[in-house]
């Protein structure tokens, strides 16, 4: 089958589908992976969200179910989507909605955080794709609401985030009750050692897709770095969000209270914004999310744990207001941005304390960050620490006033850029 027509072999009602959400041209990950997966080989792919694996993913399981159409059975679906975190779980369920709206395959989305008895009567009645966070799905499994042998296609979404979670061990208790002989697709955005090992055990001679394989940054990020002390994040960040065009900005933390402060700060300087973190209840988190989406909320302030979670077109800029603990982070961080073809930018807030952390994204991303120097908050302090003047202080450690000093601001870090959303070329790619 040839690649680049890889959305002729699709049956029409999912055409139909895709041809109503304006989408015409398949990304490259979808165009690589679309025709093996309809031909039923194991999937191993190695694409950051943005790129189009979803679809990917979706559209071919949707296909396989409408050929291949079997009674729903109650407590035992037909296919299983796992995946990290609430967020993500959700959009898979939209996409599934959107691209299935013209064909009779049920779903549902399962995860913490929200009362299980919807839950379990979607069980009860039966669906034919379950997309689920690893948590939810094993305390149904353990109560008997739900049973994997009928499993025909696992996908598992973002399996080196699984790892940062800290959920392998619950994702390979899931894999062991799915049955031997099923269709398998597995994507993550990198192959650490321990991911590495977990798709060897799950694909049987996979197809190998990959996306900018040797590129961590999308080149299409205008990335930069401010230097300011962190007693003046704050009235950076307000200066940047009164001077800029940022209609659209998500804004990082390193901590959930950093992000709570943020918020704070920003709604009494008039500036509509909202948090999203772990230690927000799910309805709190789909509110934001759905505001942010809408418009009505301009920043969404978020933690890494939610990161990957947020899929939202047309994010004009992503701002590293604390820099995170590790390097890969900031290119997930960044990657809310420029997604679908559109442009973007991601600035990054740097007090001397985060100075070897910007070092450390300069060694994975192969060069330096642009700095930008002209703002009146600029800080040579934080631009030249070096040594111990250049690393976290010591968790617990932190003196008050040191805390004071810091004007209420957060102790949480990262953020990024922008995107303008130069053009709406993402209104013929998904």
């Amino acid at each position: 089958m040839n690649q680049t027509n890889c959305f002729a072999a699709l049956l029409a009602p999912l055409c139909r589908a895709i041809t109503e959400e304006g989408y015409t041209t398949p990304t490259p990950i979808q165009a690589q992976a679309i025709p093996h997966v309809l031909q039923g080989r194991d999937i191993l792919g190695c694409a950051q969200t943005g790129t189009g694996k979803t679809a990917a993913f979706t559209l071919p399981l949707l296909q396989r179910l409408v050929q291949m159409p079997k009674p729903v059975q109650a407590q035992r679906p037909r296919a299983l989507i796992l995946t990290p975190t609430r967020e993500l779980a959700a959009q898979i369920g939209e996409s599934i909605a959107t691209y299935g709206r013209h064909v009779c395959i049920s779903h549902t989305v399962i995860f913490g955080g929200v009362g299980q008895d919807p839950q379990e009567r979607a069980m009860r009645r039966g669906v034919d794709i379950v997309v689920a966070t690893p948590g939810r799905l094993l305390d149904l499994m353990e109560q008997g609401h739900m049973r994997l042998d009928a499993v025909e296609v696992f996908v598992l979404d973002e399996a080196d985030r699984m790892l940062d979670m800290g959920f392998v061990p619950s994702v390979r208790r899931i894999i062991a009750k799915l049955p031997r002989q099923r269709h398998s697709l597995f994507f993550s955005a990198t192959m650490p050692p321990a991911v590495a090992k977990l798709a060897q055990d799950l694909l049987h001679n996979p197809v190998q897709v990959t996306v900018d394989p040797e590129k961590p940054t999308v080149e299409r990020i205008a990335q930069k770095v401010l230097f300011v002390d962190k007693g003046h994040k704050n009235d950076l960040l307000l200066e940047l969000l009164q001077a800029r065009n940022m209609d659209k900005v998500i804004v990082f933390t390193r901590t959930k209270h950093g992000a709570d402060r943020v918020v704070r700060m920003l709604s009494g300087a008039r500036v509509m914004a909202s948090a999203i973190h772990g230690n927000k209840s799910q309805g709190a988190r789909t509110n934001a999310l759905q505001g942010f989406k809408a418009g009505r909320v301009r920043a969404l302030v978020a933690t890494d744990i939610a990161a990957r979670g947020i899929d939202v077109d047309g994010i004009t800029h992503v701002i590293n207001y604390d820099l995170p603990d590790d390097a890969e982070s900031y290119v997930h961080r960044i990657g809310r941005t420029a997604r679908a073809g559109a442009e973007g930018d991601a600035i990054s807030f740097c007090s001397a304390r985060e100075r070897d952390a910007l070092r450390s994204i300069e060694s994975l991303i192969r060069k330096p960050v642009p700095v930008e120097a002209d703002h009146r908050w600029h800080s040579e302090t934080a631009r030249l620490a070096t040594g111990t003047d250049a690393r976290p202080e010591p968790r617990g450690q932190r003196p008050a006033r040191r805390a004071a000093a810091s004007g209420g601001a957060s102790s949480g870090k990262r953020s990024t850029g922008r995107s303008s959303g130069r053009g709406r070329a993402h209104a013929s790619r998904f």
